[in-house]
């Protein structure tokens, strides 16, 4: 639980929204397309 709580606190650092986080652990765990990180440009 600590790597995970890490992660999140990481991200929010990184400038990483709530819904961009939950999407991206989502994807971690499912592997389902639609929750994958998106490039931005």
């Amino acid at each position: 639980m600590q790597e995970t709580a890490r992660l999140i606190l990481g991200l929010r650092a990184a400038g990483w929204t709530e819904k961009e986080i939950n999407d991206f652990l989502l994807f971690i765990e499912s592997g389902e397309e639609q929750y994958k990180p998106k490039q931005e440009s």
